[in-house]
Formats: C-alpha cells, structure tokens, sequence
C-alpha cells in the first residue's frame, strides 16, 4: 500500500529543527519532500549525521543558491509542479528569498506556501530559537520546583510543537484545493498549547501556579512521587482511579475529588507515605494491571530499550519513526539525502 500522501510533492526549505521536522513527517506518510539547501548544505550538516538524520530520513535533497537567477528560475520550475512549499526562516529573508505566495503565485496559482517563523511573517526579525519562546510565552515561569529558578524541558517542545502545526496546516490548505499563504509561528503555537492555562486567567483570573513535583493544579493526586526506589508518576483524574489506587495502597478516606482538592497537602502526606513501601517499578506493575494511570520515571536510555516498536532503521542510522500509523502502510523508511548539486 502507497501511503497516504503519495503523489503530493511538497518543496522544504527548512533550517534546524521545526521546518525540517515538519517536512519529514510528511515523507513518512508517502510525500515526496524535496529539501531545497544553499551552496554547503542546510547548517543542521553541521551538527552532526545523526541529528541531521533524525529530522531528514525519506527526502530528497537539491542545492540551489536562492540568492542567483539561476536558482530562482529552478525554484520557480519546482514550484510550478509542486504542491506546497514550507519555508521556517527569518521573515525579512522569507521575503528577500521570494519565498511567499505572492512571489510564487506566478509559477502555480495553487502552490500552498507556508512560512514557519518566530513571531509572524509581520512580527520582525527578532530571535526566536525555541529556548527563548518557551521563555516568552510564561512556560518556563511556570515550569519547576516553587522555590527553584524557571525550568526548561530537556527537549525541543517549542521546534516540535509547531512542526507539527505546520504540517497541518500545510494539509489543510492542500485539502481545500486552492493555494495561498499559510502561517505558523513558534509564539502562537505554544499560547495556543497553554489553553486551559490561559483560560483560567483570562476568564477567571486564575493566575498558574508551580507545585513541588510538577504536581497539577486540577487534580489531586496527579504528579511525581517518591518511592523506595525510583519516582512514580500518578495520575488520579476521577474517583474511579482513586477507589481501585487508595485499595491497593491501603489508604482511606479522601473519597471525592472536591475532598482531595481541598485537602491537598494532607492527601498528598498520606500517599506519599504508602508508596514508600515498593519501589516505582513495582508500583507500576501493581497499578497498570488495575487501570490506574502510573509509570516509573525512565531516563531516555530506559525508555527506547523498552519502546522497542518505536526504532526503526533508516541506512545506517537507528531512529525513532513517525508517530502516526495507517492500517496497511509501512513507511520504507530512507535515510538522509546526500546534498546534490
């Protein structure tokens, strides 16, 4: 079975992280990405060949020096036969670059261009590595420890978050049958995630806060726990999962959710207590089997020895796959493309 996308031939000229994340998602899914680099190849070579490869697999690769005639009149024949093209750049280059769908518009009326950047394609040149929006859009303020300093995860969720946004939108306006001009920016895309976050401010001036152990504000018991060894994340969202966790901890009381939210510090003393008696793993295997949402903490390396369904092997190179699986369709998963002249 071809897969989903086949037959789409999409155009990225994409740096890093979030654009080339986009596009690759896409390639998984049967699309033909072209990978549009400047004269020494899109600057994540430089990085090393394993993390070029984890955002690159399934492509094809072209140079073309934008900033010549010749380049231009080759990107304005790739254009006019494909179907999208996505750009994350700085928007006055977006713009120098002719990038848009109003420079391309020419080539193919129904070219779907989307420009991924930091703050708009109106919202100027200022940095917006993913770091710095985390920073700006009050989630690492309300990310850690309360007597601690503003905590970042120790991943790319910003670059990753709007990939995914981006190659939505990109389908999206393919679906409807008519080109235009698609935007995506970092600084939207992670407000739009605060959603009840922000809702509760905006409605109810319920500003966030930070609980010890990334605990959440609406539901109790809901975080990290320390265990005999190890910590175990709980997650009790109903009084379903608190009557089937409270019996097998041997806890009593705290029947209602209201009661665990009123009584916070002392439901969390008692449970805090009870699952010192096993350690994480055993908790894991006590809870799961019962319904109850609980994992041990795993460092990555724990995780992808577990996980093992989720690696696949593209060339020489062990990566994790696309996250979104078609009954029938495997994607032959390629490995990065070599740059072409």
């Amino acid at each position: 079975m071809s897969g989903p996308l086949a037959g789409i031939r999409i155009l990225e000229v994409g740096v890093m992280l979030a654009g080339p994340y986009a596009t690759m998602l896409l390639a998984d899914l049967g699309a033909e990405v072209i990978k549009i680099e400047p004269p020494g190849g899109e600057i994540s070579r430089e990085v090393g060949p394993s993390y070029f490869a984890s955002l690159n697999r399934n492509k094809r690769s072209i140079c073309l020096d934008l900033t010549s005639e010749s380049g231009q009149a080759r990107l304005g024949e790739l254009v006019a036969e494909s179907h999208a093209l996505l750009v994350n750049m700085k928007p006055s280059v977006i713009r120098k670059l002719g990038l848009t769908y109003s420079a391309l518009s020419r080539f193919n009326s129904r070219i779907v261009c989307v420009a991924l950047t930091g703050f708009g394609l109106d919202g100027g040149d200022e940095p917006a590595f993913d770091y710095v929006i985390q920073a700006a859009t009050g989630i690492a303020a309300m990310t850690g420890d309360p007597a601690g300093p503003p905590t970042l995860p120790g991943y790319s969720s910003a670059d990753n978050s709007t990939g995914l946004a981006a190659a939505l939108g990109l389908l999206a306006q393919i679906v409807s049958g008519r080109g235009g001009q698609v935007e995506v920016s970092l600084l939207d895309v992670m407000l739009s995630q605060l959603n009840y976050r922000a809702s509760a401010y905006l409605n109810d001036g319920i500003e966030p806060q930070r609980f010890p152990h990334g605990a959440h504000s609406y539901y109790v018991p809901a975080q990290l726990f320390p265990t005999a060894e190890g910590y175990l994340a709980l997650f009790v969202t109903h009084d379903g999962f608190w009557k089937a966790f409270a019996a097998e901890a041997g806890i009593d009381g705290f029947a209602t959710m209201a009661e665990r939210v009123s009584r916070r510090e002392e439901v969390l003393s008692v449970v805090t207590v009870a699952l010192a008696a096993d350690t994480a793993a055993g908790w894991e295997r006590r809870l799961r089997p019962l319904g109850i949402p609980a994992a041990a903490v795993r460092t990555l390396p724990e995780a992808l020895k577990e996980y093992t369904h989720a690696i696949v092997t593209a060339g020489d190179f062990r990566l994790v796959g696309s996250p979104i699986r078609v009954a029938g369709y495997e994607p032959a998963y390629r490995p990065p493309p070599t740059l072409e002249g």
